[in-house]
């Protein structure tokens, strides 16, 4: 099944879901924020197949979101570790945890929590906010299409 592509849309969130729009890739950035730096930990993490793994990862490190090391231990091995645009994914983590917590679960039924390293404490949620502070929701802003604008 071939996937529609977005590399000349106008969108940032077209061109984004190019990036990292799948599951998996997904699911590889969230486990690297967890420490993951191996191949073999992203697919025993995430019970992937070897061969969708490979795609993922290779894909990932052409997008600039991972880059290729030499392993932390000096070893043979290569690790991956996220990029500066890979690290600038993480509010994008953040918010799909946060909407999950709230709307993919059940009352009472349990799941992991992400808490501060240094407190031991969940986030805030995640907000929106305005050039000058403001919290802003889906009513508060609209897309301005750069072939709309008077040039």
């Amino acid at each position: 099944m071939q996937q529609t592509r977005f590399d000349d849309a106008e969108c940032p969130v077209a061109r984004t879901v190019d990036v990292v729009g799948d599951g998996w890739s997904l699911l590889i950035v969230r486990d690297a924020f967890d420490g993951s730096r191996r191949f073999g930990e992203f697919q025993r993490g995430l019970g992937v197949a070897k061969n969708i793994l490979t795609t993922r990862l290779r894909a990932l490190v052409d997008a600039g979101v991972l880059e290729v090391v030499p392993a932390a231990d000096g070893s043979s091995y290569r690790e991956y570790a996220l990029t500066a645009a890979g690290r600038d994914l993480l509010p994008v983590i953040v918010a799909l945890r946060q909407w999950g917590e709230v709307h993919a679960f059940g009352p009472g039924e349990e799941h992991s929590r992400l808490v501060d390293r240094a407190h031991g404490e969940p986030l805030r949620p995640l907000e929106i906010r305005a050039a000058d502070g403001r919290r802003v929701g889906p009513d508060d802003t609209v897309v301005e299409h750069l072939s709309s604008r008077a040039t």
